[in-house]
């Protein structure tokens, strides 16, 4: 079974990669995705598609580490 590469392998590998940019890049693509609902009067559709765009780019970021995300008791959004 493969395992995902070491930190270090992953820095000697790409030296020049930036970690800030892709996590950057999931953020936008989540706030295209809601973008699309807005005036739609379905705002779970807009969470819904935030999340899925949001998680679709987060599973393509090699990284050794844990992500937190949540949007807290504001509107229990369960799929956070």
């Amino acid at each position: 079974m493969l395992k995902p590469p070491t930190t270090e392998e992953l820095t000697v590998a790409q030296p020049d990669r930036e970690l800030a940019l892709e996590l950057v890049r999931a953020t936008e693509v989540a706030a295209l995705a809601a973008g699309r609902w807005m005036g739609n009067a379905n705002k779970e559709a807009g969470d819904q598609a935030a999340v899925d765009g949001m998680r679709r780019m987060l599973n393509e970021v090699v990284m050794d580490g844990v992500v937190v995300i949540g949007e807290g008791e504001k509107d229990e959004a369960p799929m956070l």
